[in-house]
């Protein structure tokens, strides 16, 4: 079992069973609802996920036509998305989990890319 929370800790879950592979996406919407270069998601069966406190204070905005992204109203983290298009399926905030920063689970690579002509 997995185990996540916002920043406030007012919204916490429980994920049960294997986690999928870390999606990293760089859209520009993903980048502004994150405020950062990319957002990273893991996609959960929603009969996986169990919202153990803070029901009362999500919030969800439809970002584009069938897909919502939900995050907690007092300190803005989000939790995560869903499409109408996959139901059943939450892209969960891989920040939010704990468990998931474990040694092992993520190999890191970094380049520094320089501007054309400089």
């Amino acid at each position: 079992m997995y185990s996540g929370q916002c920043l406030c800790a007012k919204v916490r879950f429980h994920i049960e069973g294997n986690l999928e592979p870390i999606q990293v996406c760089h859209c520009s919407q993903c980048r502004r609802a994150q405020g950062g270069p990319f957002a990273t998601n893991i996609p959960v069966d929603e009969s996986c996920f169990t919202l153990v406190s803070g029901a009362d204070s999500l919030t969800e905005f439809e970002s584009s036509p069938g897909k919502r992204r939900v995050f907690c109203r007092t300190c803005g983290s989000p939790i995560y998305s869903r499409k109408d298009a996959l139901p059943g399926v939450l892209r969960i905030r891989a920040v939010c989990s704990k468990a998931i920063f474990r040694p092992g689970r993520w190999r890191i690579f970094s380049t520094v890319l320089e501007p054309a002509g400089g």
